[in-house]
């Protein structure tokens, strides 16, 4: 079957006959739409078939109604074109679907996840965290339109945040006295900076690069690990009346949100001493002198040791003050 070649957003075939044919078009908008607009006009048409040439992502979508389709990256489509303009008579073989069972791809921030860092208080590290929320098989409305057998395959931060939430809940159930910072500070500090196995996570979008902590916060989310984080940044009311006295709320604003009178310290206190799992500088021009408070919720007789990765540039020294605890 002879391919033809054009663009997904307006497919036109004027007097081309695409009858029995499989069509190639590209794309650079990531919506299943454009899938669904161009199978709908391939097969109108008399097309068999569409192939979509777009940005690299490991999304899955259907084309619906069960029409062949089939998503490649650019340099996949490479290849094709080649083949397609150096073939006398190109071809397709379209065979039924099939489950492939090996191991996992990649592990890659996807191009609709939300990148720091944050414009309203950039010296808090966001995003916190990420998790699994692309191509999820998920429960589905049957009103919805990709939906077979009460399931669909799709994806968005609205898939990441259910796995976050079970995480939560299992944590909250091994550790039921924790509050909710300190279930934030481990699943944040035990996280992966790779992927499972080892390798780099990467970013998606209009150039691929190497991610780094504003495209995945304290790393990808590793719910065994979380359970046993040994040391937590543990927050407490007065943690978050010291971030709304940093970042200007005025008293009584912050009474308000208290349920009682409060009044910020005649010093204006820094934001960068909120007790977070991550520390965060925005303009580091002069020294900075920063404080963090851990709790250990491991074993009694834990042995910590801080490890600071060298710069050519910045130097770093910690100080260790403990309570209730030996410091070594």
């Amino acid at each position: 079957m002879i391919m033809n070649v054009c663009f997904c957003e307006s497919l036109s075939f004027n007097d081309t006959s695409v009858d029995g044919k499989v069509v190639l078009c590209f794309t650079t908008v990531g919506a299943r739409a454009v899938l669904t607009t161009a199978a709908s006009a391939v097969r109108e048409a008399g097309g068999v078939g569409v192939i979509v040439a777009r940005n690299p992502s490991d999304m899955l979508g259907s084309c619906g109604n069960d029409f062949p389709c089939v998503v490649v990256d650019y340099e996949l489509v490479t290849q094709i074109l080649f083949y397609i303009r150096s073939a006398r008579s190109p071809t397709v073989k379209i065979s039924p679907s099939k489950t492939l069972v090996g191991n996992p791809v990649a592990t890659k921030v996807a191009d609709f996840s939300s990148r720091g860092p944050s414009s309203i208080a950039p010296a808090i590290l966001k995003p916190d965290i990420v998790a699994p929320g692309v191509s999820i098989l998920a429960a589905s409305s049957p009103a919805y339109p990709f939906e077979a057998g009460g399931f669909s395959i799709l994806s968005g931060t609205s898939f990441s945040t259910p796995h976050v939430s079970g995480i939560v809940a299992l944590l909250k159930a091994i550790h039921p006295n924790w509050p909710p910072a300190a279930i934030r500070s481990a699943i944040v500090t035990t996280a992966m900076k790779t992927d499972p196995y080892g390798e780099p996570i990467f970013s998606e979008g209009s150039t691929w690069k190497l991610a780094d902590p504003f495209y995945f916060g304290g790393g990808l989310v590793n719910p065994n690990k979380s359970a046993e984080p040994g040391l937590v940044y543990d927050m407490g009311t007065n943690d978050y009346i010291h971030y709304l006295c940093a970042v200007g709320y005025n008293d009584s604003s912050i009474s308000l949100v208290v349920g009682k009178v409060t009044t910020c310290p005649g010093t204006k206190p820094s934001i960068l001493d909120v007790n977070l799992p991550s520390i965060t500088i925005p303009n580091l021009s002069k020294s900075v002198v920063l404080t963090r408070t851990v709790k250990n919720v491991g074993s009694v007789n834990s042995m910590y040791k801080s490890l600071i990765v060298p710069s050519s540039h910045w130097h770093f020294y910690i100080r260790l003050t403990c309570q209730n605890y030996m410091c070594l």
